[in-house]
Order: structure tokens, then sequence, then C-alpha cells
């Protein structure tokens, strides 16, 4: 019985994960309150998953992430990438080698988000699309978390199951021989083949093209007889429903950019008004306004100032904005910012902003104060698209950052500490030596991933004592027959890499693992290549834009829609099943006992 309450659980969990009406750590939580108000897991267990090393692994790996990020050295990769040129082949090459080099040893929604303004700009400068280039980038940012410990939370997860299954954890290095084959051909195929498969979509190229500011912008006095006059500028929703927004305000000449909600309105004043053609007219012929210059309208200038900047945003897929309208998030109030607009797929959208319920991907046209930009995005958020300027290279702090990193990689390595206490030594070693400040050390953990691992790691359990995870490896025995075990592989493989495309990779690799090993113990076999198999498949969703977050920040930048992913990811999953099988049974044979 208790069997069928974890399955029946789980394919809910599942449709729920898939759904994205919540949150993934939401719908895992639910699952495990489930599960222990069905006495399937006793009380006493119920959050032991948030003790399990692997939890703390993750969060030292992105603590350390921040630290390399912070010393310049990927900024210093970066710099040699200007240099490419105008092909697109060797463009994509350049981009997806140093994006899957950098996501083997750090965090790669993070190598991600850095080097996506630098493919914006390679984009610019040779009047393309961005479509041709930033998939692949994502891709290969899946490709490179295969070849370390470090690389990806499944290899983590992996690991450390396989401590509880035969004593001894994977070590830092031991998914290199596989990891390294499969993204070294995943690479090739996607520099030579596979950006020539991706639809051409009108992605962000520009500001000016994308949001065309100046058509929705405009100038107009107010009359000493306005209903306005006196006014706050908050308060202009008393006279009329229609969405406005006031960018700034010209009084005796000097304008103001940016004004305070609270700012009263008096006569003779130049409102500065951001709005869609028709709610502007609404609301001059609502408030007894009068059009200044209505044949210029002014553009992006009017919107800054010294002081006050116009930036563009790319909501994260753990931004708080997520699945909230814009009426109910409050950014002029909570952060400091106006929302000028938002495009999703690479077009700009024409509903009402405040009614607008926003998704990851999506990019946000944002004004602010300068000084107040880097800590709005941060709370919001959102990754700035803005064309970042590398920072000066400054050696010292690039030899503390890598020498700490390679510190921690090297303890774990030879196996002189434990890896979930070398790698939170390095992550306290980041924040003692000064490259990540403490606020930065909990800003940089994703703690979404952290509740997420928390919740199904008791699951995944469930699923093993009740004998799910039994059940499902005798039907996938029965599925492959008698054929060669290397059949059994691939269509665990398979699987497992379908499973990815539809909910987050850790839960994947929680809920697949047990699978493995109970098909190994049939088999009579060593468990290490099921393993690997499992951490190859739960790393690489490549057919949707929500099996990982890398998919799915592009999604809006690129202006993808939902079913251009599996155009280059369908003949690269492919050739990732007919490429990493056999380098998993050649480098981790099924009886010898691993390497």
């Amino acid at each position: 019985m208790q069997e069928w309450i974890v399955f029946g659980v789980l394919g809910m969990a599942l449709v729920l994960f898939a759904w994205g009406r919540w949150r993934y750590d939401i719908v895992a939580l639910m699952a495990l309150i489930a599960l222990a108000v069905a006495g399937v897991i006793p009380g006493a267990d119920v959050f032991t998953g948030f003790s399990h090393p692997a939890v703390i692994t993750v969060a030292s790996v992105l603590v350390l992430s921040r630290g390399l990020m912070n010393s310049g050295a990927v900024d210093l990769l970066a710099k040699g990438l200007a240099k490419v040129g105008e092909r697109p082949t060797a463009q994509v090459g350049a981009m997806s080698g140093v994006v899957a080099l950098c996501s083997g040893f750090m965090n790669n929604i993070g190598a991600l988000a850095l080097l996506l303004p630098v493919a914006l700009r390679l984009a610019r400068n040779a009047k393309r699309s961005p479509s041709y280039l930033l998939m692949p980038l994502a891709f290969a940012s899946l490709l490179g978390g295969l070849t370390t410990l470090v690389g990806s939370p499944p290899n983590i997860v992996v690991a450390t199951f396989r401590a509880d299954i035969t004593g001894e954890p994977f070590r830092m290095f031991d998914f290199a021989p596989v990891g390294v084959g499969v993204a070294f051909v995943g690479v090739l195929f996607i520099s030579l083949v596979g950006w020539r498969l991706i639809p051409k979509r009108d992605g962000h190229a520009s500001r000016e093209e994308l949001f065309r500011i100046e058509e929705y912008t405009a100038e107009a006095r107010v009359p000493e007889d306005s209903k306005l006059v006196g006014k706050r500028l908050r308060d202009i929703g008393e006279v009329t429903d229609v969405e406005a927004i006031v960018v700034g305000i010209v009084r005796a000449e000097k304008r103001v950019t940016a004004p305070s909600a609270y700012e009263f309105i008096r006569a003779d004043d130049v409102l500065v008004i951001e709005a869609e053609p028709e709610a502007l007219q609404s609301l001059v012929e609502a408030a007894g306004l009068e059009l200044v210059g209505n044949e210029e309208r002014p553009g992006e200038e009017a919107l800054r100032s010294d002081e006050v900047a116009v930036y563009e945003a790319v909501v994260m897929p753990d931004s708080p904005l997520t699945n909230r309208s814009l009426r109910a998030v409050n950014a002029r109030w909570r952060f400091g910012v106006n929302v000028l607009a938002v495009a999703r797929q690479g077009a700009r959208l024409r509903r009402r902003l405040a009614e607008t319920v926003l998704r990851a991907g999506d990019i946000l046209l944002i004004q602010t104060r300068a000084d107040n930009a880097q800590e709005a995005l941060r709370s919001m958020g959102c990754l700035p698209l803005a064309e970042r300027g590398l920072r000066p290279t400054q050696p010292k702090r690039i030899a503390t950052g890598v020498g700490i990193f390679a510190v921690a990689l090297a303890c774990s390595a030879i196996g002189l500490l434990p890896v979930q206490i070398a790698l939170s030594a390095g992550a306290l070693g980041m924040v003692l030596s000064g490259l990540v400040s403490l606020r930065d050390a909990y800003d940089s953990v994703e703690w979404p991933i952290i509740v997420l691992l928390g919740a199904m790691i008791p699951v995944g359990v469930a699923m093993e004592t009740t004998g799910g995870a039994q059940r499902v490896a005798d039907l996938m025995l029965a599925l492959s027959g008698q054929a060669p075990v290397i059949v059994t592989l691939a269509l665990l493989l398979i699987v497992t890499l379908l499973l990815s495309d539809i909910i987050n990779n850790a839960a994947v690799a929680v809920l697949m693992a047990p699978v493995g090993v109970q098909i190994a113990h049939a088999l009579d076999a060593s468990p290490d290549p099921f393993l690997m198999i499992i951490v190859l498949g739960s790393a690489a969703a490549f057919l949707t834009p929500i099996g990982h977050q890398s998919n799915t920040l592009v999604m809006g930048p690129g202006g993808y829609r939902f079913g251009d992913y599996w155009r280059m990811g369908l003949p690269l999953s492919v050739i990732y099943v007919l490429v990493g099988v056999p380098l998993v049974m050649l480098f981790w044979p099924l009886y010898s006992g691993g390497s």
C-alpha cells in the first residue's frame, strides 16, 4: 500500500513540476509533507534530508563559484572572446568552449550569466539575432557540468548516494573520463552543426529595436485647471484608471528624472509620460492635460540623467518576481524602480503592465537611480543585459580565488578531507579572504535548490524502502528483455533524460539513483556504471526550456519559443546517448567494482 502512495505522490509531483504553477522547491515540500502525513516517512526522518552531505556540498560549491567569479578569473577568459571574429561557427565554438570549461568548476547558471552579455555584444556587433548563440551557450553549460564533482548538483547527489551504498563516494575527477568525452563531442556538434538547426528568431539585438521607447513616451503640460494640480504622482490613479508612468518632470526648465511617487504636481509642470498611445490619450482627456511636442515624442534620453539610468534585465528562474503580476510586485515602492516595458520571446508585450504576470526569461526595461541599480537588480533576482564591462585584471585577486578553489578541490580529490568538509572550508576561505562578502555568500546560495534537495532526499529514500525503486527497476529490465546490458543502460539513460526535460535535475538524480542501483543488484553488477548513467541523464535537459534554469534564462533574450529547443536538442540527445553509454561501459566496467 505504501508503495502505491509513494507512486501517487510522485506522479502528482511530476505533474506539478511540469505545470510550473508553483516553484519546484514548493512542490518538493508538498510531496515530503504528503508522505509524512500518510505515514510513509516517519516524523523523526522528515527533515533529515537537510542535514545530508549533498545539501551542504551544493551550498558550498555555490559560494566557491561566487568567489571565483568575484576574483576576475572568468573575466580573464572572457576577454579573449572579443577576438574570435564574426564567423558564426567561430563565435559559437569559442563561447561554447569557454562556458563548458567554466561550468566544470563553478555553478553553470553563474557561468552562463557571466557570458550572456558577452554573447549579446558579439551578436550585436555581427548584426545578427543572438538566437544562434544563446541556446548553444545554455546547452554547453550543461555539458560542462558533467566533467567534475562540483560541476552540477546531480553529480554531488549521486556521489553521496554511492557513499551510502558502497561506503565511498565518487571522487572529484571520477566524472572526467566520461564527462570530458561527452562534453567534447557535444560542443563539437553544437559548434559545427547544432547552431544551424536553431530557427532564426527576432531575439534581443538592441534595446532600440526591442522596445522602441520613443513610441510610448510623450510630454504633457499641466494647466492651472487640471485635475492633477496639487496631487501626488501616486494619486494619478484617482483621476483615471489608465496605465501610465510619469518618468520625469520638467519644472521651470529643470528636469527631474524618475521623480518620487510622493512628488506633488504643480501647474505648468511638463510631465514626461510613458504609456500606450490609447492610454496616453485617455489620461490627457481625463486629467485636462495639454500635449507638448506631439509631433516629436521624446525618446530614451528623456528617461535618463546623471543620477538616473535605464537598464534591461532578464528575470532569473529563482527571481521573487516569477509568477507574480507587476501590480502585486509594486516594484516602484519595494525596489525603487519603474518597470517601463516587458518583452517576452523577442517581442514587447502589449497588455497592461500592472496585470502582466512575469515569467522566468522575461526582459524588463527598468528606470532607476544609478546608485540603486545593483541593489535593486539583486533584490529583484534579475540579470542586467547591458554590455557588461570586464573588470581590470587583478592578478592578486585571481591568484587568491583560484588558489583557494584549487586547494579545496585537491583536498577532496586526494581524499585528505571529505568533500563536504573540503568545500565548506574553501567557501569559508573565500569569505575570510574578502573575495565574497557575508551578504554575497548568503545571496549566492540558491535556496530553492537547497530546499528541493532537503525535501526530495527523504522522498527518494521512501521510494527505495517501500519497494518502489525495485518495481521501476523490474519494469525497465522487462522492457529490455534478454538484450545486452548496453541496451538496459541506454534505456535507463533515455528515461532519465526525458525526466530531466520536465523536472529539476537534482530531483531527477534523487529519484533515479535508487532505480539504477536496483537494476545493478538485479544483474549482479557494479552500481557504478548505472550511477554514472544517472549523472549523464540528470544533467542534460536539451528538449525543453523548463528542464534546466540555463535553458529558461536564454529564452527571453534569444526570442525562443517552447518548441525551438528540440530542433537542436533532439539530435544532440541522440549523440549524447550514442557517445555516453559506450564511454560509461569503457571506464566503468560492469563487473570490476569500479575504476
